[in-house]
């Protein structure tokens, strides 16, 4: 299956619709959430996922609530892994009440 809108990792969320618009740099959050540079790094670039200790920051720093951080991340996470999981996810049957007491 082709996805029609594309995947888009936390970070890149992160970086267009928070710090660009607010003219905030990458540097600028990391030292105002205190975390390293490389942390808030790694998830711009889309190799670290937010962890719920980053997310809390990022909720506090930005006025916002850690849920919404948090659900970006599985969001991603959970549509990434269903696409590597497609073909096995395709073989699995659907639970059929009548199916499994017919095998009991």
């Amino acid at each position: 299956m082709t996805r029609e809108i594309p995947l888009i990792h936390p970070g890149e969320i992160l970086l267009e619709d928070w710090l660009k618009p607010l003219g905030i740099s990458q540097t600028a959050l990391a030292k105002a959430i205190a975390v390293p540079p490389r942390r808030i790094h790694e998830i711009i670039a889309g190799k670290r996922a937010i962890s719920a200790d980053t997310a809390l920051r990022l909720a506090a720093f930005f006025q916002t609530d850690a849920q919404s951080w948090l659900n970006l991340q599985s969001h991603y996470d959970a549509e990434q892994t269903r696409e590597k999981l497609a073909g096995t996810l395709a073989h699995i049957p659907a639970y059929d009440t009548l199916a499994l007491s017919e095998n009991i």
